[in-house]
């Protein structure tokens, strides 16, 4: 009996205590900032270490493309209700839910409409179709996973009127958006953003582009903004303006009345001189000056802001002719 025992006690001894290997679960942590993608948002959405319950829906989620809140005493309500307790809220108050959306921006669904009205209006392009909507189109906020492209379901136009409406859906919504209004053809035109007075010059940000009625198209019209940056106003215009190739010039370097910095040059040698413009001008114009010392009045190039360029008239050159009797040169 005692060598029974102590055989026992050996085995003991040389046996290792079993090692504990069930981990302690970690505790559930309640999250500041949420982001789902779908209807619902789930346990497992709002907490760390939810176990089984992770994917238990409890919430619906804001629409696509927006941020709720949901007061953390709603959410530990709705976690007890699936037996879920304990949960650390490390002080917040309330939970941020953001679900990812798709954003199709209004000129998206502009260009959509205006292609439509442009086939079955005969505008051959659809960047000329102008639309007026009785109410101002809002982005349409999708969900993540609608991907593709605007369709449209039903669409009427009036080409009398101009009138149309128009149904538009989104592949993977369950709804429609209706937009209605007028559309006409259009074309693009450069206009003034603030009044300018004769000879400022203007700058880019004194101009702006927006789509007129085709009726007040004219042929000298300027589409382009770039084509008046840097010119001046052959007068005074006011804002909303369109602006017309008659309206502008190039800029007066030289003012009618206004010293200037005379460039007298003959070849070899070149002078500036005091004095005073007697006209106007441009970069190339001819204008006539006043030389202060002389009194003497000239014609010169405006070369630059106040300097003109003078020059002596090249005489003509003299050619000489050969006396066909004496065979001599006649001067």
């Amino acid at each position: 009996m005692i060598r029974i025992v102590l055989i026992a006690a050996l085995i003991a001894i040389a046996t290792p205590a079993r090692a504990e290997t069930t981990a302690i679960p970690a505790a559930p942590v309640l999250k500041s900032d949420v982001v789902v993608s779908g209807e619902l948002v789930r346990i497992g959405d709002l907490v760390e270490n939810a176990g089984i319950a992770s994917s238990i829906a409890v919430f619906r989620s804001p629409n696509p493309g927006t941020t709720g809140t949901v007061p953390v005493e709603n959410v530990l309500d709705a976690l007890r209700a699936h037996a879920v307790i304990g949960v650390d809220t490390r002080g917040l108050v309330a939970v941020n839910v953001t679900r990812a959306g798709r954003v199709i921006a209004r000129e998206e669904i502009e260009a959509r409409i205006a292609r439509d009205i442009a086939r079955i209006s005969g505008i051959r392009d659809p960047k000329s179709v102008g639309l007026v909507f009785d109410q101002e189109p809002l982005p349409i906020e999708a969900d993540i996973h609608s991907t593709g492209e605007l369709k449209t379901e039903r669409l009427t136009f009036d080409r009398r009127t101009g009138r149309f409406n128009i149904i538009i859906l989104l592949p993977g919504e369950h709804r429609n958006w209706r937009y209605a209004g007028v559309a006409s053809e259009v074309f693009e035109a450069a206009m003034l953003t603030r009044p300018v007075v004769r000879g400022e010059i203007l700058r880019a940000s004194d101009i702006t582009v927006e789509k007129r009625p085709k009726s007040e198209l004219t042929a000298d019209m300027i589409a382009d903004a770039r084509l008046a940056v840097g010119q001046a106003a052959k007068r005074a215009m006011r804002p909303g303006q369109p602006l017309r190739q008659g309206d502008l010039m190039k800029p007066e370097l030289v003012q009618r009345n206004e010293p200037v910095l005379i460039v007298y040059e003959v070849p070899g040698i070149s002078l500036t001189l005091r004095g005073k413009a007697l006209e106007s001008g441009s970069e190339g114009d001819v204008v006539e000056v006043l030389n202060i010392q002389s009194k003497r009045t000239m014609q010169g190039t405006v070369i630059g802001n106040g300097q003109v360029l003078v020059s002596p008239a090249t005489p003509p050159a003299r050619v000489a002719s050969i006396n066909t009797e004496t065979g001599a040169e006649d001067r």
